[in-house]
């Protein structure tokens, strides 16, 4: 997130961040950005306990409210239901910690270094009803060193997360002009 608001920053950036969601209130970032004049909101999803649509109902009346053209998901760890997806059919992008579709879901350096993987990465995607199974829009990968530990696989590969993720979205909103 801080990656995307920095960029977001630059004088020729083609967007803006208007709104920072989190389901967390606790989560760091949204301090990190009031701090820098953006909004920001926690919408703590336990009080709604089961009722998932109520969550996003209470995310998505949010997004409307800030004019949001674009979601940029960053560190969301909530599979969103197709309802919330939906409303944001291809204008809802993801960063993933892999070289998708090798390793979707939970623990992906983990899985990378079981596997024997030469190569790690992130991907940005957009955001379809499957768990990270949508369209490639952008790839970066890390090479996996012969004494790597899911630590330092996993600093390695958020470097290329915070160096990719700020172009990916900048194309994409260049698309849409």
């Amino acid at each position: 997130m801080a990656a995307l608001i920095d960029a977001a920053a630059q004088s020729d950036a083609p967007h803006r961040i208007v709104l920072v969601v989190s389901n967390d209130p606790e989560a760091g970032g949204l301090a990190m950005a009031r701090s820098r004049g953006i909004s920001a909101i926690a919408i703590d999803h336990r009080p709604f306990g089961k009722d998932r649509a109520a969550h996003e109902a209470a995310i998505q009346t949010q997004l409307e409210t800030a004019q949001v053209q674009v979601v940029a998901l960053a560190g969301y760890m909530r599979v969103l239901t197709p309802w919330l997806v939906g409303r944001w059919a291809g204008r809802m992008l993801n960063i993933h910690p892999s070289l998708l579709p090798k390793h979707p879901g939970l623990d992906t350096h983990a899985r990378a270094l079981a596997a024997g993987d030469t190569e790690a990465g992130c991907t940005i995607h957009i955001v379809t009803d499957g768990v990270d199974e949508g369209p490639i829009l952008a790839q970066s990968a890390v090479p996996i060193l012969p004494d790597d530990t899911t630590a330092s696989l996993a600093r390695r590969v958020l470097q290329a997360e915070h160096a990719l993720y700020p172009r990916a979205l900048a194309e994409f909103c260049r698309s849409l002009d």
